[in-house]
């Protein structure tokens, strides 16, 4: 884990704002020398959403609020202290996981009105046939009840993650400014990143969904912004990466050598040189065995209460059925394969269907990519899935030394 290996490297690891990646229940002294929590979210009053049969009932739509929750702004605020006050002699990771853009989706004004509704992107339209489609997919379709939604419904709720969107910017400037106060910006390296996407309309659905690997979900934004130091070029890279190449460029920008084995690539090359090439394909994995209940989301209030705003997608990984199950994606820059452990396969042909909208594994005119995406990704799964220690295990314990000879 990044944050604990700077912190054993003599870091001061400062974290703000939510937990999605690591086990709550050891505490967080191993990966960080602080950690800041905001105020917690009063619950809101949820008046908004109508009766249960409303199709706005799990939309997750507010629209414009008086003014933003103040989670993400505490958050960014303690950060600045923690870089006005950084410990003297000492390297500093400030780590700030901030809640938004989030559903639900709600923003205030100038964020709300500074969208221009008739520049919003193309929405990607439920599919027409649902023959050889996720599962989850449909089925989130159909228990949302969200089909009755107008274009111009769905712009506002997507203008207004837009806006979500910009007030992020917002606090991200603050940062910046902060450290252009402190001096330190040039020196800085900056990574800017999200965990995953959001339907936000596309496919005539909300929110997000585990096993779902539509780019929408899964091509997430990376900014890199090196130390002054570093040699750059500055320019927008099309090559294909994974979230594990983020903690590989730390490693290598400052030296590191990680003491577990994984699997991430460095990018500082593509900093300097917009004509290299990059990773072949990249893979993701989501979704749970029929048998892992534990990988089930049941600890929630949501899951077993039809009010509940994730009540859609969270009913669904209970069903008997394939919905939550195990899937693995692999993408290059043309196509897009997902196997499927108990559904059907998936293929997309990206360059005449970026939208995802017509499943071809059974196209006998693909039938020579098919193979060889198989083929690649059952070099994926040779070269990650065993994992050796790098300390070499002793045969026998030496506790003393060889008896001697009288």
């Amino acid at each position: 884990m990044l944050l604990r290996t700077l912190k054993d490297e003599g870091y001061y690891v400062w974290w703000g704002g939510k937990n999605d990646v690591v086990p709550a229940q050891h505490g967080f002294t191993a990966y960080c020398d602080y950690r800041f929590l905001p105020t917690p979210k009063a619950s809101s009053k949820q008046d908004w959403r109508g009766t249960p049969e409303s199709d706005a009932f799990y939309s997750f739509f507010i629209g414009k609020v008086e003014r933003e929750a103040e989670h993400d702004l505490e958050c960014v605020q303690a950060a600045i202290q923690a870089i006005l006050n950084a410990p003297a002699g000492q390297p500093l990771c400030i780590y700030l996981a901030l809640h938004n853009p989030h559903p639900p989706y709600q923003v205030s004004d100038p964020w709300f009105s500074m969208i221009d509704r008739a520049n919003l992107p193309g929405r990607i339209p439920a599919p027409e046939d649902w023959h050889n489609m996720p599962a989850m997919l449909k089925g989130l379709y159909e228990a949302l009840h969200m089909q009755s939604w107008s274009e111009e419904r769905w712009a506002e709720l997507r203008a207004t993650y837009y806006g979500m969107c910009a007030y992020v910017d917002h606090l991200f400037g603050l940062l910046i400014a902060t450290l252009r106060e402190a001096n330190i910006y040039d020196e800085s390296a900056i990574f800017f990143f999200s965990d995953h996407g959001d339907f936000t309309g596309d496919y005539g659905l909300v929110e997000k969904a585990q096993n779902i690997f539509a780019d929408c979900l899964t091509r997430v934004p990376l900014i890199i912004k090196p130390p002054a130091s570093i040699p750059v070029q500055p320019h927008i890279c099309e090559e294909l990466t994974e979230l594990i190449d983020v903690p590989a460029t730390i490693e290598d920008l400052l030296g590191l050598e990680p003491g577990h084995t994984h699997f991430g690539r460095s990018l500082l090359p593509f900093l300097s040189d917009p004509t290299l090439q990059g990773r072949d394909a990249a893979f993701c994995e989501g979704g749970r065995l029929h048998s892992e209940k534990q990988a089930m989301e049941l600890e929630s209030r949501s899951a077993h209460d039809t009010n509940g705003l994730y009540w859609p997608r969270l009913s669904l990984q209970q069903r008997e059925g394939a919905e939550h199950t195990k899937a693995t994606m692999c993408r290059t820059k043309e196509f897009k394969y997902v196997r499927r452990l108990y559904e059907s396969d998936e293929l997309y042909d990206l360059r005449t269907d970026p939208q995802e909208l017509h499943n071809r594994i059974s196209d006998p005119a693909l039938a020579t990519i098919l193979a060889e995406l198989k083929d690649r990704l059952l070099t994926f799964y040779q070269e990650t899935s065993d994992v050796v220690p790098l300390q070499t295990d002793q045969r026998e314990a030496r506790t003393h030394q060889s008896a001697s000879t009288e």
